[in-house]
């Protein structure tokens, strides 16, 4: 499964939300340096999916806030 999801780093908590267009939204408390909002955004989906860590992989955007996940 491929999901467009769009990350807002340096929130003021953990959450993830979707809107009526099917984007997911996830907001981390995580800065945006040396990969760290990454690694919590792929955390953080493994939790709210309940797949493990290593199933998801980020397509494109791994520099940017709006990512292409894949399952």
């Amino acid at each position: 499964m491929i999901v467009n999801i769009r990350v807002i780093p340096r929130a003021r908590q953990n959450k993830i939300t979707i809107d009526p267009d099917g984007t997911v939204r996830v907001h981390t408390v995580a800065a945006p340096s040396d990969g760290q909002a990454n690694d919590a955004v792929i955390k953080m989906l493994a939790e709210y999916y309940k797949i493990p860590k290593t199933s998801i992989r980020i397509l494109r955007g791994q520099t940017s806030r709006n990512k292409v996940i894949e399952f």
